[in-house]
């Protein structure tokens, strides 16, 4: 469920069309439901009522945007990041070091300092060599490096190959074969305290049944570990829950997530972190934009919209599918592709799509574009980047602004040779 629902005809984000926003912001621009945020939090975190003090932390990938952020550490979540800069902007947001994360298979040297100096709740260790160096940069300061060892399960998430991150030839993760012997190694390390596993097999699951498969193989190796004499307290489960992005679709349900999370674990007797993203803030927020016209075609129209490749890129990367819906209620319907202005042909949202008819000036949004969408866009065609708006009931305020060409060309620097 999401709050952007048609009133009189016209699309709202909660109580504020949509319309207004783009007279006041302009277009392209994204737009987030605070509440549906908020709903979204809760919904999973009432999934989870049955474990015993479970750890959720928002994957900060998905949406870095503060205000989102501030949103749901208002909710009671902490922080999965993958980078230093992600790091900064959950304790920017209010997230405490002790429900932050540090996930990612490239942390650099800075990036493990960072997290000490932070002193964060977890390091997932995705190597031995990181492990070691970790060990290292810890012990030089007279301290112990919380961490969990990443396991990679080779379970086939059945997604798109771009977003598994749980088969053997993915980059993430130590092999479950070699698991046990890393573990020894690292645990015997000064400056690490490892007591606990993590796991991630990918993202936008359409079933619980790969990661029901993965979890099983870290029940095994747990009591493996724990007969090994380690002593495991927390294990990190990832996120990958899918969302609907196409009208019918069906995904499973947090409620029914958690309860397999539930039956598979219930011997476990450690803490259980979960990392979504795409689950909480997918449907949470639409990418607003205006027709520049309608060019004929071979076979369709083209619908051509001021947003593009380069701030939303899923389409083009994935071949992913996102409804276009017209602002403005309208019963006429037609066949068309639609486009952005980019200068190649990649820049495509949809091929023969049935779609609300538009004209030239018309308002349309791209849905469930809440997770993904702002965070990965580019500058490409030396285009700017779209403003991010939060939408509160009847209020809504930029929560990031829009950077024009100019202002990132401000940035560079002839050399002086040119002079």
């Amino acid at each position: 469920m999401d709050h952007f629902t048609t009133i009189d005809g016209i699309l709202h984000a909660e109580q504020v069309p949509l319309p207004a926003i783009a007279e006041a912001v302009g277009t392209p621009v994204y737009v987030y439901s605070q509440t549906t945020l908020q709903r979204h939090a809760r919904v999973f975190r009432d999934a989870l009522s049955a474990l015993d003090n479970p750890l959720t932390v928002f994957a900060v990938k998905a949406n870095p945007n503060l205000a989102v952020l501030r949103v749901l550490q208002g909710e009671g979540f902490g922080a999965d990041v993958v980078s230093g800069g992600e790091l900064r902007r959950a304790l920017a947001a209010g997230m405490a070091p002790d429900t932050i994360i540090f996930s990612g298979v490239g942390k650099t040297r800075a990036e493990l300092e960072l997290g000490l100096d932070t002193g964060i709740a977890q390091f997932n260790i995705e190597s031995r060599e990181e492990g070691r160096e970790l060990a290292q940069l810890a012990a030089a300061r007279g301290e112990q490096a919380r961490a969990a060892l990443r396991i990679n399960p080779d379970v086939d998430a059945g997604t798109h190959e771009k977003i598994s991150t749980g088969k053997a030839e993915n980059k993430f993760g130590v092999p479950l074969h070699q698991a046990r012997e890393v573990f020894r190694e690292l645990a015997a390390l000064d400056g690490l305290a490892l007591h606990g596993l993590a796991i991630h097999i990918g993202s936008q699951l359409a079933t619980l049944d790969p990661l029901e498969a993965a979890f099983e193989k870290i029940g095994v190796l747990l009591a493996d570990l724990r007969a090994d004499g380690h002593t495991i307290g927390r294990v990190d489960l990832g996120g990958g829950l899918g969302v609907a992005y196409k009208a019918g679709e069906t995904y499973p349900s947090p409620a029914e997530y958690g309860a397999m999370v539930a039956r598979v674990t219930k011997d476990w007797g450690v803490q259980l972190v979960f990392e979504p993203g795409r689950v909480i803030a997918g449907n949470a927020g639409v990418l607003l934009t205006r027709v520049i016209r309608v060019k004929a075609g071979l076979s369709a129209p083209f619908v051509i919209v001021d947003a593009a490749m380069n701030d939303l890129a899923r389409p083009a990367l994935y071949g992913a599918w996102h409804d276009f819906e017209a602002v403005a209620e309208t019963s006429e319907r037609t066949t068309a592709n639609i486009v952005g202005p980019i200068c190649e042909s990649g820049d495509t949202f949809a091929t023969n799509r049935d779609c609300p008819a538009l004209v030239a000036g018309d308002l349309a949004v791209f849905r469930t574009a809440g997770a993904y969408g702002a965070t990965m866009a580019s500058s490409y065609n030396s285009r700017g980047f779209v403003p991010e708006v939060l939408v509160s009931g009847d209020k809504f305020a930029v929560v990031a602004n829009r950077i024009d060409a100019g202002a990132i060309m401000d940035a560079e620097r002839l050399p002086d040779w040119f002079a």
